[in-house]
Order: C-alpha cells, then structure tokens, then sequence
C-alpha cells in the first residue's frame, strides 16, 4: 500500500513519444476520485487527480494536480500525503513544469523538473538535497507526463488487444523505457456495477531495474467504451499489491455558448 502511494508521486514525469501535438486526455473542470486498497484494507487511501485552466508566461497551460493519502488504520500507521502538480501546454500538450512534494511520517522530498524541449534536457531541482540536483537529458522525442497522467492518457490510445505503444518514465530521476501492451477486454467490479474493460499493462525493456528487477509490475483498466475511463489500476511489489478503484468522475463543463446576437430591422 505504502509502495502505490509513494510511487505515484514519485514517478514525476513519465514520458512517451506520442503523436505530435497529442493534447494531454484531461480537459479543464474534469476530475477523478480513486479509492486506495492493499490487502484486507479496502479504504487505506486515496488519489484525487484535477484539471484546471491555467496561464504560464502567457501561455495557455492545462493544470493537473494529484493528491495521495493515506487512510484509516493504515494512515494510522504509515502517514503519507503527497501532491504532483504539472503544467502541459494546452495547444500541443507537451509538459512544461512539474513539482512533487511528500511527507511520509517525520521525512519529506521536494523536487521539481523544468523542460526545456530545444535543448532537449530537463533541469531537475531537489531543494532539500541540493547535491542531487542535475539537467537531465531527454531521449529524442520524449514527451514528459507523471505517472497517473500517462494512465489516464491511455484513454486516448484506443489500444487493441496485443497491440503495443512505448513510453519513456523517470522514476525520481532515472529514465526507464517501457512498453505498454494491450491484453485482453475484461469484465471488473466498478461501484456502478460490472463494466468491460482493456487491461493494459507496461513492461520494462532492456535489463529489469527499480521496482521491476523486484517483481514489481503495473496495470490499468480503461473502460472498453466510449467514455474510456481509468476504472482501475494496481501497483505490485515485493510486499504486496495495491489496487486503486475510480468511484468518482467529474466530466468537464460544455463548452459555453456563442452568445446570440439579435438584429433588428430599422424602423420605417
């Protein structure tokens, strides 16, 4: 359970090379509440992942924020909160700034990773341990996204079953190259009853390292519908999985109306 939490905040930017302009799959006003379980505790936290409309140096930007904590007795024990804001340009979708921020008991990390996509390097800032600060280089066309944001993304690759779509994660600040494959359609308990759904899951390449060398593995449920929807992802690692099960989303508003103009004829 510790693990899930600790690791979405913590896997700040995931990347992938995308489709060029590929708008982040997250519109302003939209919302999603997912309910953390780890073995017999079904409510031992939660993630909470908002988008917002925002401005950066004049610049049109989409703000995702994701909020973890820990719940009830497993809050009781180990006390965690963390928060992820990040900024994608709301034209082309390409991540511009992200920050992390965590408290687990009496220890805390603060980081945050600015890109720049002309000189291909993202300067990665720890506050608290300055000696870890560095300018990472970006793999050719990486597109930075955080972890919760990349699986919600895979709602807008339509992935059919054994079909593949890469991505390029930094976990803390380490580049891992995965490979995200469609498995199979299958049925899951939602709070809204059973519903069908592509179970994606991504598989490190190359030599197995982190989390993975462990046994560590991820996957995501997009609902096989319309809405494709993340309804549920899992986190395994040496100490057991964590399930995390969406129980509330919030749509984004319509688009407002063009207002109605009226003309009238001139009087005679």
């Amino acid at each position: 359970m510790k693990s899930l939490l600790l690791l979405l905040p913590l896997l700040l930017a995931s990347l992938r090379p995308a489709r060029a302009g590929e708008a982040v799959a997250l519109q302003p006003g939209e919302a999603f509440t997912f309910r953390v379980g780890w073995g017999i505790f079904s409510n031992a936290g939660e993630v909470q992942v908002t988008a917002s409309a925002d401005k950066i140096d004049g610049r049109s930007q989409t703000r995702v924020t994701t909020l973890t904590e820990t719940k009830g007795i497993i809050g009781m024990l180990y006390p965690f909160t963390g928060e992820v804001v990040a900024h994608f340009d709301a034209m082309d979708g390409l991540l511009t700034t992200a920050r992390a921020a965590t408290t687990a008991g009496k220890k805390q990390t603060l980081m945050a990773v600015n890109f720049d996509y002309q000189r291909q390097s993202a300067s990665y800032v720890d506050p608290l341990r300055p000696e870890r600060n560095a300018t990472l280089a970006m793999p050719p066309g990486g597109r930075p996204m955080d972890l919760i944001t990349v699986l919600i993304q895979a709602r807008a690759w339509d992935l059919k079953p054994g079909a593949t779509h890469p991505a390029l994660v930094l976990f803390d600040n380490e580049f891992y190259s995965l490979t995200v494959t469609a498995l199979q359609v299958e049925k899951i308990d939602t709070p809204s009853g059973k519903r069908d759904a592509m179970l994606l899951t991504p598989a490190m390449n190359g030599t197995p390292k982190g989390m993975f060398k462990k046994g560590g593995a991820i996957q995501v449920w997009i609902s096989n519908d319309p809405d494709r929807l993340p309804l549920k992802f899992t986190v395994k690692t040496k100490v057991g999985t964590a399930t995390a099960l969406l129980i509330s989303h919030q749509n984004p508003p319509p688009p407002a109306a063009a207002p109605v103009v009226a003309f009238t004829s001139p009087a005679p």
